[in-house]
């Protein structure tokens, strides 16, 4: 029997073809930025007031100064020590009744009455439109901000059943057509959510989006890794994800030309009607036809793929077979029946949840701090590519589990002493945070091989399903903890987000070691890691042997003198 990593090699583990479908594949990774954490921009909330009719219609007759007509309508409030105007409160007074004429420069106020906004806000919009401030529609600030916070957990309530149902799919009916169909969802979805007139609809049409975005750029990523050679696997996986980081630095530029949410919305949605196309440019994963016992189809790609690489195949391809078919059934008592299973997907699910936390909750910040969120965007984006970079360097040197458990360490460090360094030392401030910023990518790309690595063959896609799972959960929570925290204090979520990413670290270090370790392929494997150590080094001097007889050399070996 011949399996399809032996046809593999012969046609080119990375050959032209694999390399124009990978390219045309890391394009899917880049709307995808827009989608994750568009509401920085989308969701934008600036500096607002109540609104005083009365107050409004003065200072039209009277020429006053914002500043001046703000100080007659909000009373000043403690906000993290210091006294603000009020963003949710205004003075209850008759100005009919009230000596307030044209000349009126100063009005002692402090014994006002307060009440909450009675006729919406003033919005000091900065030339940005977003959902948050459009009256009369949303107008989602103050007592109903937390529905600001929905918009991105149903976003990730779509991912979370998305990547399920999508993954479903993508093994019953193909990887390429599950790719296309959640691509037709995503542009529709996303023209739907540009043009939603109210709030509900808003939340139904972004949920639908979360489920097709997530669940195609999985599908993507199964497709491209099932093609390309077995040495190839991590790193095309690695820099897949690494052009997720290509749209972040898109993103801001973006938003800063295209000041109106609706049509951000329109232009994130666009490449995802052009993925469309892709139906005549990528090929079906011969892995899944296989799996399917459809061999003719995939010896025909094969060798179309060969064709393209300029390689010839062998008569191998005629006894071709699909080499998972006989595996054992997986069930979701496999990760936690045996005590280092268990441990594993205990570790393993929390760090796929610490890892969407703090990456969501580090990004959302940026755009509640007050900055220019353009350029901080900017800056804290291009200080993700080295994450990709210094895996692939440290990976196959010193291993995983260590420059895993760093890369939450240095996250989490980076969390607590941003949170303690004095707004007046903006720059080194800045630096810190990007530093988090540069460790939790990194970890969050590391968990998603590291995954891989440490389940069996037979219940490895289901241990990663399962697992996954929790990243989405943490992006549900996400946005209340950073928005709803930072209320009360704007450092303590990173304090939150510090905590969790050094728990994080430590779990880590509670994981083996996987480099130089053959993937497992039953559990037993995993519980008794030496013998898969032992049935490694077997196999590796059975090969040895074997290799002499094929150059065409005796096995009959003459003692070594020294």
């Amino acid at each position: 029997m011949t399996t399809f990593d032996d046809i593999l090699e012969e046609s080119g583990p990375f050959g032209r073809s694999q390399k124009r479908i990978f390219a045309l594949f890391c394009l899917v990774s880049m709307p995808w930025a827009g989608v994750y954490v568009g509401i920085v921009f989308q969701g934008y909330t600036p500096d607002h007031w109540c609104r005083d009719s009365e107050v409004m219609e003065r200072r039209q007759t009277c020429d006053w100064s914002l500043a001046h007509t703000r100080r007659l309508t909000t009373p000043l409030v403690n906000s993290s020590g210091a006294l603000q105007p009020s963003s949710c409160e205004q003075y209850d007074l008759d100005w009919n009744t009230t000596a307030l004429t044209c000349d009126t420069l100063e009005l002692d106020l402090s014994k006002a009455p307060t009440t909450s906004c009675k006729n919406g806000w003033e919005y000091d919009y900065e030339g940005r439109r977003s959902f948050v401030t459009e009256a009369s529609i949303f107008d989602l600030v103050c007592a109903d901000g937390w529905l600001v916070d929905m918009y991105q957990a149903t976003l990730n309530v779509g991912f979370l059943i998305g990547s399920i149902a999508i993954g479903y799919l993508a093994d019953r009916f193909g990887r390429k057509m599950s790719f296309l169909m959640s691509s037709l969802l995503n542009g529709i979805a996303g023209i739907l959510v540009a043009i939603a007139p109210n709030y509900v609809s808003l939340l139904v049409f972004r949920t639908l989006y979360g489920f097709g975005v997530k669940g195609g750029w999985v599908a993507g990523y199964v497709l491209i890794t099932e093609i390309v050679g077995v040495e190839y696997r991590r790193t095309v996986g690695v820099i897949y994800q690494m052009f997720f980081s290509v749209g972040i630095l898109f993103l801001p530029l973006l938003a800063y030309f295209i000041t109106d949410w609706r049509w951000l919305q329109v232009v994130i949605t666009l490449p995802y009607i052009f993925f469309l196309s892709y139906y005549w440019f990528i090929p079906e994963s011969p892995r899944w036809l296989l799996s399917q016992n459809k061999k003719a189809k995939a010896v025909a790609i094969t060798e179309a793929i060969a064709k393209e690489n300029k390689k010839t195949l062998s008569k191998n391809i005629e006894t071709l077979a699909d080499d998972n078919a006989d595996t054992n059934t997986a069930s979701f008592m496999d990760l936690i029946r045996t005590p280092k299973m268990r441990k594993h997907t205990i570790i393993l699910s929390y760090n796929w949840f610490t890892s969407a936390v703090v990456y969501q909750g580090l990004i959302m910040r940026l755009g509640i701090l007050g900055g220019n969120v353009y350029i901080d965007f900017l800056i804290s984006g291009l200080v993700e590519f080295p994450a990709a970079f210094l895996i692939l360097f440290t990976i196959e040197r010193i291993g995983r589990r260590l420059p895993f458990a760093s890369a939450n360490f240095v996250a989490g460090a980076s969390c607590f002493i941003t949170a303690f360094i004095p707004d007046s030392m903006f720059w080194f401030k800045t630096v810190v945070a990007c530093i988090g910023r540069l460790g939790i990518t990194m970890a969050f790309e590391m968990v998603v091989f590291v995954n891989t690595e440490l389940y069996p063959t037979f219940v490895r896609n289901l241990g990663v399903s399962v697992c996954s799972t929790l990243c989405d959960v943490g992006g549900i929570v996400a946005p209340f903890l950073l928005y709803r925290l930072a209320v009360i204090w704007l450092e303590l979520p990173l304090i939150i987000f510090g905590s969790l990413a050094f728990l994080a670290g430590g779990l880590v270090l509670l994981l083996p070691e996987t480099k130089g370790v053959p993937l497992p392929d039953t559990i037993d494997d995993i519980e008794f890691p030496d013998k898969l150590m032992e049935k490694a080094d077997l196999k590796n001097q059975q090969l040895t042997n074997l290799l002499p007889e094929k150059n065409g050399i005796t096995t009959n070996k003459v003692p070594e003198t020294v």
